[in-house]
């Protein structure tokens, strides 16, 4: 994180951004559809391009089949009163087949677990989605 002035605002370059969104695990996703805005937190792995998540059936999920364009927010606060914090839109993909291994193994990786011993079915009602990132924007205070 850079800064000029202590306290000032400052723009995160699309490195510092993409680092950013390597390094943390949870986001705020937020979808929209007739009237109703829904912010929820999920947790995901960032590839460069496009965030992935496992996620259960739900209204997250029913509102992003219907209404694709979401937002995302991550953001890391810490005890001196500095902050870092990126905004992206992007466009909601539900996965099958190969896509899904590569989601998978985007997340296991992120979360420094190694591949799992044999395959295993996902389960009823499980939802593997990429949000593809086409709109990107961070900031950060240094204190």
């Amino acid at each position: 994180m850079h800064s000029p002035d202590r306290g000032a605002i400052v723009e995160l370059s699309r490195a510092e951004i993409d680092s950013f969104l390597r390094q943390q695990r949870i986001a705020r996703l937020g979808c929209h559809l007739d009237g109703l805005t829904y912010v929820v937190p999920v947790i995901y792995a960032f590839d460069g391009a496009s965030i992935f998540v496992v996620t259960t059936e739900g209204q997250k999920v029913s509102m992003m089949r219907s209404s694709p364009r979401v937002c995302v927010e991550v953001d890391e606060y810490d005890t001196s009163g500095s902050w870092r914090s990126v905004i992206a839109y992007g466009d909601y993909e539900e996965l099958e087949g190969n896509d899904v291994e590569e989601a998978l193994a985007a997340l296991r990786d992120a979360f420094g677990r190694a591949a799992p011993a044999e395959p295993r079915g996902l389960g009823p009602g499980v939802v593997v989605f990429r949000i593809r990132l086409d709109e990107l924007t961070g900031r950060s205070v240094a204190r």
